[in-house]
């Protein structure tokens, strides 16, 4: 988890605010459930690099999504966003009570619900933050899998919709 004097160093390298506050959210969120954020996607690389297999990460940079939220937000959400992000990460649910939740949830994906719902009051997260990278990995994968025979895809739970309903779709 970043320290407070960490974060203070990212902003003054011009990283974006929200940027900084969402990496700190995920890593108290991780820290408390006592996962490895990506824990999923470093497995399957390694896997990939024994069976000699090609790895592109097919997913937008996350600096460009993080600053498309920030950029398309207007003042009033992003001050929302915040308090939200420090209110959560403070009374953070116990580990034993978060995954109870995500077994009950089964075939749901968590972060896809929790921004579902912030974003009926924030319309803007739910569009870049899974809308936008939605079409973007489907295009990546339909590129690759023309280009290859065979092809394995690690993508988030609540993404597999949105790049099966963006398959074979013009994306600019």
């Amino acid at each position: 988890i970043p320290t407070m004097t960490e974060m203070i160093d990212m902003w003054k390298k011009n990283q974006n605010v929200f940027g900084i506050l969402y990496s700190w959210f995920l890593a108290k969120v991780a820290d408390k459930l006592e996962v490895l954020p990506g824990s999923e996607f470093r497995v399957a690389f390694e896997e990939a690099l024994k069976n000699g297999s090609k790895v592109i990460l097919g997913d937008r940079p996350v600096q460009v999504t993080l600053r498309r939220t920030w950029g398309k937000m207007p003042l009033w959400h992003k001050i929302k966003l915040l308090y939200s992000m420090l209110f959560q990460a403070v009374f953070l649910p116990s580990p034993e009570d978060i995954n109870r939740m995500l077994k009950e949830m089964d075939d749901v994906d968590m972060l896809t619900l929790v921004i579902q719902e912030m974003s009926k009051e924030m319309p803007t997260l739910m569009e870049t933050l899974v809308n936008e990278r939605d079409r973007y990995m489907s295009s990546t994968l339909l590129r690759v899998a023309k280009e290859h025979t065979s092809v394995v895809a690690v993508v988030g739970k609540g993404h597999l919709q949105g790049i099966k309903r963006n398959w074979e779709q013009p994306v600019e």
